[in-house]
């Protein structure tokens, strides 16, 4: 069993710690909100007061924060990451980020004779806990064959797709599609429901014919009744949907759909939801359409 490190105790990496404590790994976390981490701590993790403590404590060191920003704030500083590194050290950064900074971030890690890979992740809470997560990896492939076990512990679909960086290309190609899928699949709720069939049938349809992706599945439910809380909110859609249209614009790839639902996402933050899911969108079509939810 492996003696890992884990920052970042959202939704997501919360869950991750306690599938990598129930595969009989010790874990020692950090979140900048303690209160967040008491189920862990509960369930066995160790708490660190920071995310130097963190990486001073364990061989690998796990991090999952909501932007550039965040990871930088983690990383750098003389209560970051960087400031306890040490050689043969391992940092699995599971963050969506710019894939540039990302590889900033390795290349500093490198300088203190450990290493570094980008590990986002691709499915939702629901795909976590069911164990059907996916996840994708960038950097050096010695590097990649030292952590997949411990990355085979969290989702059973591992995939090393390149150097570093890569890893978070693939996730912001695969997270632009969310939100154009969710905004394609309102826009066929709500021609049906005015077409005078009810919104039950028609989510009933959908979820069941060729369209129902596996995120359709789980989150077309949602035009019915929203999660109580999100499982990723309009601003952290809204943050991959830039990435992804900037990567469209450095590498010449026009993005017509992706331009499009994130102008849908701009405006259910103009209607005060932005801290509703990013199923919400659907809202924002009802509300042009004449539909109340």
């Amino acid at each position: 069993m492996a003696n890992l490190g884990f920052i970042g105790l959202g939704v997501m990496g919360g869950e991750m710690v306690n599938r990598l404590l129930s595969k009989g790994h010790t874990v020692t976390g950090y979140n900048r909100t303690r209160a967040k981490a008491e189920w862990l701590i509960q369930k066995g993790m160790k708490w660190a007061d920071s995310p130097r403590a963190v990486v001073a404590a364990a061989d690998v060191t796990f991090s999952m924060v909501t932007n550039s920003a965040a990871l930088q704030a983690i990383a750098e500083g003389p209560d970051g990451m960087l400031a306890s590194l040490a050689p043969g050290k391992l940092l699995i950064d599971m963050s969506t980020v710019s894939p540039a900074f990302s590889r900033s971030i390795a290349a500093k890690v490198r300088e203190k004779g450990a290493d570094m890979v980008d590990a986002p992740v691709s499915g939702s809470v629901v795909t976590l806990q069911q164990g059907k997560l996916s996840v994708m990896v960038g950097g050096r492939k010695q590097t990649f064959e030292r952590v997949k076990p411990l990355l085979d512990d969290i989702g059973p679909k591992v995939t090393y797709v390149g150097d570093n960086g890569q890893a978070l290309v693939m996730k912001i190609a695969t997270n632009l599609s969310l939100a154009v899928q969710m905004l394609a699949f309102s826009e066929g709720i709500l021609l049906a429901e005015k077409s005078g069939i009810a919104r039950e049938t028609a989510v009933d349809v959908l979820v069941h014919s060729a369209v129902a992706s596996p995120m359709v599945q789980y989150r077309g439910p949602f035009v019915l009744k929203l999660p109580d809380e999100a499982w990723f909110n309009v601003n952290m859609m809204q943050k991959d949907m830039l990435l992804a249209l900037e990567l469209g614009r450095q590498v010449d790839v026009p993005m017509p759909t992706t331009a499009v639902a994130n102008e849908f996402l701009t405006a259910a933050r103009a209607m005060g939801l932005v801290q509703e899911d990013f199923a919400v969108v659907f809202d924002v079509l009802a509300h042009m359409s004449g539909v109340k939810r």
